[in-house]
């Protein structure tokens, strides 16, 4: 006979997880915001959409589910990158999640300010996407599917590891 004591002990852990804002969520509560996907075209960010939770675009370009990011820091601008970490991408889990206002790597744990995303390459960063590699106007950003299809490469054991 059940005594609901498993439905209960359920009930509790999603209120701490709810509470502390771990889970899907980061800390502050707010939920990691993944758009739906986009196949083998140019992927189009509108701007207005775009706040200081990163936002998650996946994009499948001939098969390969790439991943890029959005993000207003807090000067202001709009920075972009791809969601994988130009150190940690071939382990297949160096991908980033939002935890409060910093993107934390899930591979070895590197912590980034937003006012870092898509201005920092090298090491152990975001992999940006510079203002030559997007279409910017004043409602949307453009990244076209021939610079994703470039991009392909680091993504072939993204979330695999």
């Amino acid at each position: 006979m059940k005594t609901g004591l498993g439905k209960n002990k359920r009930l509790v852990l999603a209120m701490i997880l709810a509470v502390t804002g771990f889970g899907a969520f980061g800390q502050t509560g707010r939920q990691n915001t993944v758009k739906p996907a986009v196949t083998d075209r140019d992927l189009v960010i509108q701007a207005a959409e775009v706040t200081e939770n990163a936002i998650f675009y996946p994009v499948d370009i001939e098969g390969t589910r790439l991943e890029v990011l959005a993000v207003r820091a807090p000067d202001g601008t709009i920075r972009t990158a791809f969601n994988t970490c130009q150190v940690c991408y071939a382990s297949g889990r160096g991908f980033y999640k939002q935890q409060g206002t910093v993107l934390i790597c899930q591979n070895c744990g590197n912590r980034f300010r937003m006012s870092q995303v898509g201005i920092r390459s090298g090491g152990c960063n975001p992999v940006p996407i510079f203002s030559a590699n997007k279409t910017v106007t004043d409602t949307t950003i453009t990244i076209s599917k021939d610079f994703l299809k470039e991009a392909k490469v680091i993504f072939t054991r993204w979330r695999r590891g």
